[in-house]
């Protein structure tokens, strides 16, 4: 599926643990592969994995969902339910990669 994603691996989200609010989790750095699989949380690779998984599954079921109306097993309204969830996640997922574009741009055009 998307198997430039697993490569990522360097950001880990974690609550903060100085006695802070924990809702208040920073993102941070980590420097090896080895140390993001030692630590507690979710690496960014796999939240971005899940997320793009979530994404195809939902748009998997609607176009599922939409065969099994023509063949008259399902209603209007499920198909209706299918493809408006369908059209979020993909709504979602385009903003998240335009906003990793513009980022990465931003950073191209620093200098050095």
């Amino acid at each position: 599926m998307i198997s430039g994603i697993g490569n990522i691996g360097a950001l880990q989200l974690k609550p903060a643990t100085d006695g802070a609010d924990a809702a208040t989790g920073a993102l941070q750095g980590i420097v090896s592969p080895q140390a993001a699989t030692d630590t507690v949380g979710t690496s960014f690779a796999e939240a971005l994995s899940q997320a793009a998984s979530k994404t195809v599954n939902t748009l998997q079921n609607a176009e599922q969902v939409s065969i099994q109306a023509l063949r008259g097993d399902a209603d209007t309204r499920q198909v209706v339910d299918a493809v408006m969830s369908a059209q979020q996640a993909l709504q979602t997922t385009i903003a998240i990669r335009d906003k990793v574009v513009s980022a990465y741009l931003e950073i191209s055009r620093m200098s050095i």
